[in-house]
Order: structure tokens, then sequence, then C-alpha cells
């Protein structure tokens, strides 16, 4: 099959985490024989800011770790038809222009013979919703929506049974524990600054009880403004800045644990997605603590796969415990990585997608989007 996923930026992960889904579900379907071929427009602001901070060379990991996919992402030409018109399947990411995700749709109406499905992988459907409901997507056959909370948004605006939760989900062969495991020391968070929908969070569950507990912290991501650092540093936690999602493996098995701090929108209006570094954290075999936010899908062992901490004290009595209980830390990390391998990998995730596509041709009037 030919597919084509049109996304904001498939060699830029600077403040774009679902370059780390798409990159792992393309690269399990370029394994299992397709044709794969990701369109980005030519100066996506992630991959500007990326450049602007650290330079070409910033590409490197990527390109080392997804070598089948460095040649198949080429920038958006001016005719899109003749990037889609051969598809048998094609994707567009919610981070797309609105002109472009209209011209599409509108090739499909007049006659394309490609399924085409709308991927929305953030919280805009509730935090921005005029934003996303001026996207033209009469022409689309379905949308992938990253969590129930949100397909049922989208069912809201009339999509019936033409919305698919699709969560995301770990990339096993770039995710994995490390072979031999060495020293680990202190906690880590891999995290970007969130444009303010977290901070008290931050300082609540990972900053306070990181100190409280006695264990050193160590910081990966973009965004955070001077006063942001300056809140890091006065807490004692030290700042590295942007890692390329490829090292977060080789980062977490550094460290004794690591922390889950969801955006507000997580927790509140979209409650029920754990967002992709969950998924990539178990994946890797961190014991994980995380704050409060509602399984509501039942997607884990809270308990077993992690710990819930429900207050900045219950979180730094857990992180306590995971610096003081070797076999607390190895049970963790078994069980989590245990239903990642079962249920949350990006293969799962193909799985998913190839029923979706066997469910759209049994469906009538497919074409006739809402």
């Amino acid at each position: 099959m030919k597919i084509v996923y049109f996304t904001h930026s498939l060699e830029s992960c600077w403040n774009h985490g679902n370059a780390h889904f798409v990159r792992g579900v393309l690269s399990e379907l370029v394994a299992r024989g397709h044709d794969v071929t990701a369109i980005a427009p030519p100066a996506p602001w992630s991959l500007t800011n990326l450049l602007a901070d650290h330079g070409e060379t910033a590409l490197a990991p990527y390109r080392s770790a997804y070598p089948e996919l460095a040649d198949r992402s080429v920038p958006l030409a001016e005719a899109v038809a003749a990037q889609a018109e051969d598809a048998d399947l094609v994707i567009v990411h919610e981070w797309n222009d609105h002109d472009l995700v209209a011209t599409l749709g509108t090739l499909r109406k007049r006659g394309a013979r490609f399924t085409l499905l709308f991927h929305d992988t953030h919280h805009r459907a509730v935090s921005a919703p005029d934003e996303m409901r001026a996207y033209d997507l009469s022409g689309y056959d379905g949308v992938l929506a990253f969590g129930e909370t949100l397909a049922r948004v989208y069912r809201g605006w009339g999509w019936g049974e033409r919305v698919w939760t699709w969560h995301e989900a770990a990339d096993p062969r770039r995710f994995h524990p490390p072979a031999e495991d060495g020293v680990r020391a202190g906690l880590v968070w891999i995290g970007n600054w969130g444009d303010g929908e977290r901070t008290r969070e931050i300082a609540d569950y990972l900053l306070e009880p990181a100190r409280a507990a006695g264990l050193p912290l160590d910081i990966y991501g973009v965004r955070y403004p001077d006063e942001a650092r300056a809140m890091l540093a006065a807490a004692g936690a030290t700042y590295h800045g942007w890692a390329p999602n490829a090292a977060a493996p080789a980062i977490f098995a550094r460290a004794l644990a690591t922390v889950h701090v969801p955006r507000r929108y997580y927790t509140s209006l979209l409650p029920g997605i754990p967002t992709i570094r969950v998924f990539e954290a178990l994946a890797c075999g961190i014991p994980l603590a995380s704050a409060p936010w509602e399984d509501a899908e039942h997607l884990f062992r809270p308990g077993t796969d992690f710990l819930f901490a429900a207050d900045g004290d219950a979180m730094t009595r857990t992180l306590r415990a995971l610096r003081e209980d070797a076999d607390l830390r190895r049970s963790l990390a078994a069980a989590g990585l245990e239903t990642i391998l079962a249920r949350h990998t990006c293969a799962h995730r193909v799985d998913e997608l190839m029923a979706i596509l066997a469910t759209l041709d049994a469906l009538p009037n497919r074409r006739n989007a809402a």
C-alpha cells in the first residue's frame, strides 16, 4: 500500500511530540513492506527553532536512529495532488495549514482514490475549538483522535462512527531498557515547559518533591523562559535544554526514576490521554511516578505499572520509596514494560490502523464526511 503522511515535521522533535509517534508508526509501516512518504512544509516552526538553536548537526540523532525514514521525508510541493494522487492512504496531521487540509479534502470529494484521514493529537479541540472547527474536513473519510475523550468531541461535531480513538504508543525498536543496566542515580524529567499549562504542577509534583526526597533532578526540554529556569535553579534542579528524542532511552538509563506531570487540559477537559512520554518511559523500563490523571480507558495498571501520587506530599513519599526500595523499582519497571509490549507499541497501532481501514471499507457513504 502507498501511504502519504502530511506532518508538521518528521525531522524535528523540538516541542513537537507528535514526531515521536509518527516516526515509530511510519517505521513500522516500512518494516511491513508499505511504500511510505512523509511530507512537511518547507520551514515548519519546530525545525526552524531546532536549527536556530543547534544547527544542522541536531538532525543527526534522528537520521541515525531512523535511516529507513531519512529519504522518505520530502518538502511540501506546490502541487499537492502530485504528492497524493496515486496513494492508497493519506493521513493529515492537525498542525498542517488550513488551506492544505481543505485542498486534500477537495481532491477526495472530486474522486481521488485514496482514503483520507485527519489525525488530531492535541487539546485544541477543547482549548481552541473555533480554530479546529475552521478546518474544512468535509471531504475526509474519518478522524483519528489520540484519546476517547477527544473522539467524543468529534462525535459531537457530527462525525459519528467515522472517528476512531488512536492512542500514541512507544516504538520498542528504539525505546527499550538498556542491554546491561549500569549505575543509576537521581531523578530525570523530560518535558517542555508547556506555555504555563502546568507551571504550578511542575513545582508541586516535581521540583519540591525531588528536593524533599533528596533526589538530584535533571531536566530536559525546550521553551523554558528565564523565570522558569530560575525556578528550576532555586529548586536545585539541573537544566540541560533540548535533547533529541532518540537520546531519551540513554537518558532514562542513567536515572532511578522519572515523573509524569500532565498538562492541565489532560486532567480536566480531556482526561484519559497520557501523551507519548508515559508510553516511552515505561518502554525504557524506568520506574514512573505520576501526578494525578484519570486512566479512563484502562490503558495501564496504576499501582502496578506506575505509581500515582495524589498531591505533592504523596509524591515526596513515593519518590523516597523509589529511592530506597530496589525491589519496588524492579517491579514497576518490569510491569510497565510488560504492559507496553502487550498493548502499546507502534506495531499495535498499525494493526489498529489496518482494522480502521477495513471498517471504513464496510461503511456506507464513506466519502460523505461530516
